[in-house]
C-alpha cells in the first residue's frame, strides 16, 4: 500500500495495520484512545445508555408540530425571497433561492404543500431538493458497491435514510410503498450480497445502479469562492469576540480569548482552510481545521470498525472506509490525504476477507 502522510493523513500510522488485517481489537483501542486523549481537558464522562424504544420517544417527543414546521418553513421563504429580491423560487426554470438551511421535514411541508400555503412552484423545487438530497444520501453507498459488488450496502444505507423520515413522511403511501421496495432487495441481500435484486418495481437502488434513476442535478460550489465564504464565517467570529473584548483563538488549550468554533462548518469548507490554495488563512487556521477534519475522519473509520466487530463481519471496515472515501469531494481528500492507492488498498482488502470468508462458509 501507498504510504499515506502523517501530516495529514490520522491514519497513515494504521495503514500498515489495515492492509494486514481488515478489523481488530487493537486498531479499534487505538482509535478509541486517539480520540479520547485529544481532549484537552482529560476529562471522563458517564455514558448514559437509552434503549431504542426510549431514543425513539424522547426524539417524538421534542419535535415541533407540523403547524408549526409548516409555518415556519413559510416565513423562511419569504425571507429568502427578500434577501435575495425575487417574488419566487424559479426564474426562466432556474432556481433563485438556497434550500439547504431548511431540513427534510419543512422541505416535506412545502412539497405536500401542507396547510395549503406553498405554491405549485415552491412544492416542485421543494421536492427536487428532496430528491437531491436522497441521492446524496445514497451515492457513496452505490459507489461502494459498483466497486466491490456489495449490493447489501447500498440497500442498507437506502433504508437507513428512509427509516429517518418524518412521523408524516412515514405516514404517506409513497414512502411505504418505496420502502417496502428497499426493504424486500435488502433482504434478498442478506442472502447473498454478491447477488443484484431484481424485479422489484419502484426499486430506486436497481434503478440507480442501472442508469435507469434521474441523477442528482446539484452542484458544488466553486471552491474559491467557497473559500471567501469561510473567510467571511471566520471574521464574524474574529469581530464577536472583539465585541466581547476577547481574542479569537483556534487552540483550545489557551487560557484567554474566545475559541473559534468550526463545527458548523462541513468537511468541503475545512478542506478550504486546510488547502488555503489562495493564501487566505493564517497557520493556527489551517491548522485547527486539520486538527477538525482528522477527528471528523478518525470518528468515521471508528464507526465502520465498530460495525465490524458487532456485525461479526470483517468487510464492513473495508466498506465504511470505501463509503466515506466516496463521499469525499476531490478537494476533502487532497486535504485527509486519502490517494487512489489508498481506496485500492480497501478494495484489495474487502475482496481478500469475502474470498476468505466464502471458503470458511463452504
Amino acid at each position: 500500500m501507498t504510504s499515506i502522510g502523517t501530516a495529514l493523513n490520522p491514519y497513515a500510522q494504521y495503514g500498515s495495520a489495515y492492509v494486514r488485517a481488515t478489523a481488530t481489537p487493537s486498531l479499534a483501542t487505538t482509535l478509541s484512545n486517539d480520540s479520547a486523549n485529544s481532549d484537552p481537558l482529560g476529562g471522563s464522562a458517564t455514558n448514559l445508555t437509552l434503549s431504542e424504544a426510549a431514543r425513539a420517544q424522547l426524539a417524538k417527543a421534542s419535535l415541533p408540530d407540523f403547524t408549526t414546521v409548516t409555518n415556519d418553513a413559510r416565513s423562511t421563504l419569504d425571507r429568502l425571497y427578500a434577501a435575495a429580491g425575487v417574488k419566487g423560487p424559479l426564474v426562466n426554470g432556474k432556481t433563485t433561492i438556497d434550500l439547504s438551511t431548511l431540513d427534510r421535514r419543512a422541505l416535506f411541508a412545502i412539497s405536500t404543500n401542507n396547510g395549503g400555503k406553498f405554491s405549485p412552484d415552491e412544492q416542485a423545487v421543494a421536492a427536487g431538493e428532496l430528491k437531491q438530497r436522497f441521492d446524496a444520501a445514497l451515492a457513496p453507498s452505490l459507489a461502494t458497491t459498483r466497486l466491490t459488488g456489495d449490493y447489501n450496502v447500498s440497500y442498507k444505507a437506502a433504508l437507513d435514510y428512509l427509516d429517518g423520515a418524518s412521523p408524516e413522511e412515514k405516514a404517506t403511501a409513497t414512502w411505504a410503498a418505496q420502502r417496502a421496495a428497499v426493504f424486500k432487495g435488502y433482504q434478498a441481500t442478506q442472502t447473498d450480497p454478491t447477488v443484484a435484486p431484481s424485479g422489484t418495481a419502484g426499486d430506486p437502488i436497481a434503478a440507480a445502479l442501472a442508469g435507469t434513476a434521474s441523477p442528482a442535478t446539484g452542484q458544488s460550489r466553486n471552491f474559491g469562492d467557497l473559500a471567501s465564504d469561510v473567510r467571511a464565517f471566520l471574521d464574524r467570529q474574529k469581530s464577536e469576540a472583539a465585541s466581547n473584548g476577547k481574542e479569537l483563538v483556534y487552540d483550545p488549550r489557551r487560557k484567554t480569548g474566545q475559541l473559534a468554533d468550526l463545527s458548523p462548518l462541513d468537511n468541503r469548507s475545512l478542506s478550504a482552510i486546510a488547502l488555503n490554495q489562495d493564501s487566505r488563512f493564517s497557520g493556527e487556521e489551517v491548522y485547527a481545521a486539520k486538527q477538525e477534519l482528522n477527528a471528523r475522519t478518525r470518528a468515521s473509520v471508528l464507526d465502520a470498525l465498530k460495525q465490524s466487530q458487532s456485525t461479526g463481519d470483517p468487510r464492513q471496515l473495508s466498506l465504511g472506509i470505501l463509503q466515506a472515501y466516496s463521499s469525499m469531494s476531490g478537494e476533502e481528500r487532497l486535504a485527509a490525504n486519502w490517494t487512489p492507492e489508498f481506496q485500492d488498498a480497501a478494495i484489495k482488502n474487502y475482496k481478500s476477507t469475502s474470498t476468505l470468508l466464502s471458503m470458511l462458509r463452504s
